[in-house]
């Protein structure tokens, strides 16, 4: 029986410590009245620019490789996916490729394998994860693009700027730092992070294979809500060079709305897309 690789303390200290301080914290200023309005919309727009930056940027752009962006759109994607914690793009990408090209295939090479069980695939592969045994070799494309080495290096710092003093210092403007640090800061970081965490879980358990029996990834409507588009996620298993994930009129993707919107204006491009009748034909191959 394999070893049990040992605790990682500083990934399970920040994941412990972020959902205490933001639910404290927030009962807390609720309780004396210490929110202001405009704070609640900061938290808001920094949910939007946090989630798409993982979902448009981190996810579809630089992960899959499912569209391309110009410098402006990717340093947005850059700094705000900082302000998410959940690591540089390198980071991120080399253990998202790593699932997608060993899932169902070799569950100790996959970073959040299901066969380890819905708490594993949830939070439990960070809390053990042994950063230095991580392979880049899978993203050596990303590493030629300089705004993602920039990232890289210095991405503590610009996670902790973007992530806590940026949403403190502006909300100050308006009289409520603290809330800004504990709403816009603590409070979103815990709601992106395990919006992200439910596609690695819920997504691979609660749902329906529409496009392949033998992927574990399943398509949850449900989720699609909670992740920005994410949750349909057997196809996007089944199609990961796609940028959409929700392909059908009236799914809910605005991640695809967002990179589709941007390309209007010149600043997305090379939108790949399955065809119709491939999906189509995938779609019934797998209800027969």
């Amino acid at each position: 029986m394999p070893q049990r690789k040992p605790i990682n303390w500083l990934n399970t200290s920040f994941l412990l410590t972020t959902p205490i301080l933001a639910l404290i914290g927030t009962v807390c200023l609720a309780v004396y009245g210490h929110i202001h309005w405009q704070t609640w919309v900061l938290f808001t727009i920094m949910i939007f620019a946090c989630g798409f930056s993982v979902t448009a940027g981190y996810h579809r752009l630089y992960a899959h490789r499912a569209y391309q962006a110009r410098w402006p759109v990717q340093l947005f994607y850059l700094i705000f996916g900082a302000a998410t914690f959940e690591g540089s793009v390198l980071e991120w990408c080399t253990d998202h490729r790593n699932h997608h090209r060993y899932s169902e295939r070799d569950y100790d090479k996959d970073p959040y394998s299901i066969e380890k069980g819905f708490w594993h695939a949830h939070i439990g592969w960070l809390i053990r994860l042994d950063i230095e045994s991580r392979d880049f070799s899978n993203v050596e494309d990303l590493k030629a693009n300089g705004l993602v080495r920039w990232q890289d290096k210095y991405f503590v710092p610009l996670a902790f700027f973007m992530g806590l003093i940026f949403p403190t210092a502006i909300a100050a403007l308006w009289g409520n730092a603290l809330g800004g640090l504990i709403i816009a800061g603590f409070l979103r970081i815990v709601m992106v992070h395990h919006s992200t965490f439910f596609i690695n879980s819920f997504c691979h358990i609660f749902g329906k294979r529409t496009y392949c029996k033998e992927k574990t990834a399943v398509d949850n409507w449900v989720l699609a809500l909670l992740t920005f588009g994410e949750g349909y996620h057997n196809f996007h298993h089944r199609f990961p060079i796609d940028y959409r994930n929700g392909v059908k009129f009236y799914h809910f993707d605005p991640t695809k709305w967002f990179i589709r919107g941007l390309s209007y204006v010149g600043l997305t491009t090379d939108l790949k897309r399955v065809s119709k009748e491939k999906i189509e034909r995938t779609r019934q191959q797998a209800a027969g």
